[in-house]
Formats: C-alpha cells, sequence, structure tokens
C-alpha cells in the first residue's frame, strides 16, 4: 500500500451499533491523508465531527478520533482494503459498533448490492386481473 490507496477526498460511509440495533447510519466525510496524518471532517444523524487520527501505508490499519462539535468523541480502528476502510469504533468502552466507509466515485461495496438485490427479491410483483393460473405438472 501507499499514499494513493488513502486518497484524500470526499468519503461516504455507514456506521452501526452491533446486534441491538443493525441499521445503517450515514454519514458523509471530507479526508485528508498525508504522511502518515490522517484529519478531515464530516456530518451524520448526531451532528458535525471533525476527525483526527493516523494511517499506516504498510499493514492498512488506520486509528482515529472523531469528535462531535461540543459533544462527544468516537475512537475508530479499521483497516484499508479493496472496497475502503472497515472496522469498529467504541466510545468509552460503553457503546461499540462497526463501520465501513469508502471514497466516492469508487465501486459501491458488495455489501449494499447484495442488500439491493434482496430488496427486489422481497417486492412483490403484480399479476394481472386475467392472468390463469400455471398448469399442474
Amino acid at each position: 500500500m501507499n499514499d494513493l490507496t488513502f486518497p484524500s477526498g470526499p468519503w461516504v460511509g455507514f456506521y452501526t451499533y452491533g446486534k441491538e440495533d443493525s441499521r445503517k447510519h450515514l454519514m458523509d466525510l471530507v479526508l485528508e491523508f498525508k504522511n502518515g496524518v490522517m484529519s478531515g471532517e464530516g456530518a451524520d444523524g448526531i451532528g458535525m465531527f471533525i476527525i483526527a487520527g493516523k494511517y499506516d501505508t504498510e499493514n492498512g490499519e488506520c486509528l482515529w478520533t472523531k469528535s462531535y462539535v461540543g459533544r462527544h468523541s468516537v475512537d475508530y480502528t479499521g483497516f484499508r482494503e479493496a472496497k475502503g476502510i472497515w472496522g469498529t469504533w467504541e466510545i468509552n468502552a460503553w457503546a461499540k459498533g462497526g463501520f465501513h466507509i469508502w471514497p466516492i466515485g469508487h465501486e459501491t461495496p458488495p455489501l449494499l448490492n447484495h442488500e439491493a438485490v434482496e430488496q427486489e427479491k422481497k417486492q412483490e410483483i403484480p399479476v394481472p386481473a386475467t392472468a390463469e393460473p400455471a398448469p399442474a405438472p
């Protein structure tokens, strides 16, 4: 890996609260990666935040703190993989969950594509009133 593996610019993603709430909570970020230092800002459903941390091009590890303006902070630990950065977050050991972020313009993660396909499968297909039942085998 190198600094190109960590592109500066707009990123998007989500975080989850784990087993008790597996919903994806969306977040938008603008990140800068330079010489092992990670910084940026963003917003999610809780509010605006700033990012300060570090990354390692040798092993892909990223460690940062997401500090909500005038509120609490969240510690993130993640690893850069093909489709972004995956990992976990924690607030003083009393709350934790997972996350996935990726640079805008890169392919949508397979996990999200899979969910869209599953949603489409669950949608009911209307049957015309004139439709005849299928013949018995």
